[in-house]
């Protein structure tokens, strides 16, 4: 019997090409030296930072909970807290974020990981028609809705970063 080919890429690519959703994949080349992963992602792809998301791992109340925000600003721990009815949130420890999703830190995509986390994006997101996200590696980049990734993460939107 001949094996199903599955598509190529990294598990976020793979689970966007499953879903049937549309995409870009934006490369470019990783500078370790770079001191913000967001940041560098904006300037290779000469994109407004205010359009580029990072995925952060927080706990709330002992779980974990994936926090989609701008690049350009950063992760207000209360107001997540608040968007999952929760009533402590702190960064989860790194080591931990990188086992439980699969992916490693400054490449960790919001979609596709290992075990799926209850997810909130920014309502900023919903300012543009779309954003970027990692696409499950450092120098990789995926270009969506914001409607379209929430829906793929089944994320709530609420406003969860500051400037």
């Amino acid at each position: 019997m001949a094996k199903k080919k599955q598509p190529a890429g990294t598990p976020a690519i793979v689970a966007l090409t499953a879903a049937g959703a549309g995409f870009t994949v934006h490369a470019y080349e990783h500078d370790p030296a770079h001191p913000s992963y967001g940041e560098e992602a904006a300037q290779a792809m000469g994109v407004s930072p205010d359009r580029v998301f990072k995925t952060l791992i927080a706990e709330v109340d002992g779980a974990l909970v994936v926090a989609v925000v701008p690049v350009s600003g950063s992760l207000d721990l209360k107001a997540l807290a608040a968007a999952v009815s929760g009533k402590r949130a702190a960064m989860a420890d790194p080591a931990l974020a990188e086992r439980t999703t699969g992916y490693v830190r400054g490449g960790i995509s919001p979609l596709g990981q290992r075990k799926r986390l209850r997810t909130v994006l920014d309502a900023s997101a919903s300012a543009h028609p779309t954003i970027c996200v990692s696409a499950g590696r450092r120098g990789l980049e995926v270009e969506l809705p914001p409607a379209t990734l929430a829906a793929l993460t089944s994320a709530t939107t609420s406003p969860i970063s500051r400037p």
